[in-house]
């Protein structure tokens, strides 16, 4: 009995030591490297900037007279075509009365002494533009009827719809961009502040009057530059480099401390456009890189990479 159980002991032994020969070494731990956020910068500008919003403008006679018969008759000759310019006193219809157009030279064959001829000219009073022509030789018509439509030439200019809220930016607008459909520019001023305003868009006419060629049609929109804000030497970055909240209220970038590392620092926003946004606190220095591209979801003190435009 004594022999069987020490070969049990024996055999147990040789498997335990064969099992332990097969297990594998130990296995090292891997070394993790470091995650570094792909990023690019941008330098701060100190320059000149502008705030301004682009608005429509249409060109327009603000005002226009009617050139009438004065008696009833036939129009003998017309002197004017749209679009030509009359100097005042021109004539510029003759009307020939039914009476005299029916008689011809009758009452004067009888007596000679008696001149009259039934021609009744017209003339006008002010100086403009032939906007319409209503009648041509030998249209009848009646006395008050209109012939024409004059134009005054120093009523032109372009009508612009000003925002209300905006009334207080023309103070700071002397000299007004005005930009033709064909890209020509005009240099404008504020000519009238016209006292309506539209009820539904609340905006205000504005009469802009320009130093253009005399020969500029009427309802041509224009596009008409108001400054809203100047400011020389302001400090800004591009809309890219600075961040936000989900409400809007707290704004910061991601600064370079150094070659890799990125801390958060807050802003105080202040002039935006359309590309850049001035920075009003802190005074950064053109030295400062910001973090441009890269930078959202960025936690503070983050390890980046600085990828330049040869990688």
């Amino acid at each position: 009995m004594r022999h069987y159980l020490l070969l049990f002991l024996w055999v147990l032994t040789a498997l335990t030591i064969s099992c332990k020969s097969k297990e594998s070494p130990p296995v090292a731990e891997p070394i993790t490297e470091e995650v570094q956020t792909p990023v690019t910068v941008t330098e701060v500008s100190t320059d000149a900037m502008v705030d301004y919003v682009d608005l429509t403008a249409i060109s327009s006679f603000l005002q226009s007279s009617f050139i009438k018969a004065t008696a009833n008759g036939f129009i003998k000759s017309a002197n004017v075509k749209p679009g030509e310019f009359v100097h005042a006193g021109k004539q510029v219809f003759v009307l020939q009365t039914k009476e005299s157009k029916a008689l011809g030279n009758t009452i004067n064959d009888l007596d000679p002494s008696f001149k009259f001829s039934g021609l009744i000219r017209i003339n006008v009073y002010q100086s403009g533009y032939i906007t319409e022509v209503n009648h041509q030789p030998g249209d009848y018509v009646q006395d008050g009827e209109q012939l024409a439509v004059l134009s005054n030439a120093n009523s032109f200019g372009f009508l612009l719809n000003l925002p209300y809220e905006l009334r207080s930016a023309l103070a700071a607008n002397k000299n007004i961009d005005v930009e033709l459909p064909d890209k020509t520019h005009l240099q404008g001023r504020v000519a009238n502040i016209l006292p309506r305003v539209d009820s539904v868009s609340q905006t205000q006419a504005v009469l802009i009057k320009v130093n253009a060629p005399s020969n500029l049609p009427t309802n041509l929109i224009a596009k008409v530059r108001i400054i809203k804000n100047a400011h020389n030497n302001v400090i800004s970055l591009p809309r890219e480099a600075i961040l936000a909240d989900e409400s809007q209220t707290s704004f910061w970038v991601m600064k370079m401390i150094d070659s890799t590392t990125a801390v958060k620092v807050d802003v105080v926003k202040g002039m935006e456009t359309s590309d850049r946004i001035e920075v009003v606190s802190p005074r950064f220095s053109k030295a400062d890189k910001i973090v441009l591209t890269g930078n959202y979801g960025l936690p503070d003190t983050a390890r980046v990479k600085v990828m330049t435009g040869k990688e």
